[in-house]
């Protein structure tokens, strides 16, 4: 379901348990249109409450703010879920609709969910119901049915292309306006270097003329295009463009967020982890994340050990790439006593 392409008359939405395991505050996408909640749909997520994984934190979390939104007219008149959006109510006791019986007998949550979007379909014939769910055999049988479905993707990046896309390249610009951003730290308004695209905040880009060619940035805090320079980071230094670009965002304060990309072997960590070092005056840790991926359905806690040890394996290639930027500064350097330094306060720690 991507709510904000919704279009047209007011819907009916039935959603399956899955939906809100995924999302428990998925109610509130559905801008003006009503959602139904299938009673067995309570019923699961009663069965979900209690763990420590995400999904049962968002059992959890959603029936906390049901219960805040909801009283004891839920179940007759539904509940108002705010200015501009719909109704929600709670389907209780509809019994299990014969043309679902036919075609699945059993008496199992998915049929019951079946059950229950047929009921919403047959007592608002003038309006579209469309059942919810991120079950792909539970949208094949209801397609078979001829009910209406559709996948929750509302949280989905909308363009993956855009994490695809190389920097842009932009050819026949003056060679005399290159020369000028050469001798300008500060840099050049965009409508100086007649760059024929709207370039975007933070975007680096390659700029070529005739007789040179220069890496830059648009910079959205000063709105200038800057060139993009060459800097060393506790003995790491850029090797290509891609690199150099890495390091200019990363070695900014302004931005708060940046997102690497790249194949295996490209520097994503090495470069973010020299960065992180640079301004280790800025904050009061730094810390090295990573995931933690089972391997053969077994977890951290099956490997021999201490937390420590446990953990150790998945960190080492942190610990190679702090290991790198430590043989570039020089043994008994300041970068290397800083790194030290940082390490012994636990201002330089990992976590998983």
């Amino acid at each position: 379901m991507e709510a904000k392409k919704k279009q047209g008359g007011k819907k009916n939405f039935v959603l399956d348990t899955n939906v809100i395991l995924h999302d428990y505050k998925c109610i509130g996408n559905f801008q003006e249109n009503d959602i139904y909640l299938p009673i067995v749909v309570l019923e699961e997520l009663d069965k979900f409450k209690k763990g420590s994984e995400q999904i049962n934190y968002n059992a959890r979390e959603f029936v906390r703010e049901l219960d805040a939104i909801t009283d004891k007219d839920l179940f007759v008149k539904g509940a108002s879920l705010g200015m501009g959006m719909g109704t929600l109510f709670v389907v209780a006791g509809d019994k299990f609709q014969e043309k679902i019986a036919r075609s699945f007998p059993e008496f199992i949550p998915d049929h019951r969910i079946l059950s229950c979007a047929w009921t919403v379909c047959q007592a608002h014939p003038g309006m579209k119901t469309i059942l919810v769910t991120k079950d792909i055999n539970l949208r094949m049988k209801a397609r078979s049915l001829g009910i209406e479905v559709e996948d929750y993707i509302t949280d989905k990046v909308a363009n993956v292309d855009a994490f695809e896309r190389a920097q842009e390249t932009y050819n026949d610009i003056n060679p005399d306006s290159i020369d000028k951003l050469y001798a300008t730290p500060e840099g050049l308004d965009p409508d100086v270097l007649n760059i024929k695209t709207v370039v975007q905040p933070n975007e680096c880009f390659i700029l070529k003329s005739a007789r040179n060619s220069i890496l830059a940035r648009y910079n959205p805090f000063t709105g200038k295009v800057r060139k993009v320079e060459k800097e060393t980071n506790y003995g790491i230094q850029p090797r290509n463009a891609e690199q150099g670009f890495a390091f200019e965002v990363l070695n900014d304060p302004d931005i708060k967020l940046v997102g690497l990309t790249g194949k295996a072997g490209t520097g994503k960590t090495l470069l973010a982890l020299a960065a992180a070092l640079k301004q280790a005056n800025r904050y009061k840790q730094i810390l090295l994340a990573r995931p933690i991926v089972a391997l053969a359905n077994k977890d951290v806690g099956f490997l021999p050990g201490d937390e420590k040890q446990k953990v150790a394996p998945y960190m080492q290639p942190l610990f190679d790439n702090l290991n790198v930027i430590k043989s570039q500064t020089g043994q008994g350097g300041s970068e290397a006593r800083k790194i030290d330094e940082l390490q012994k306060n636990n201002q330089l720690g990992l976590s998983v």
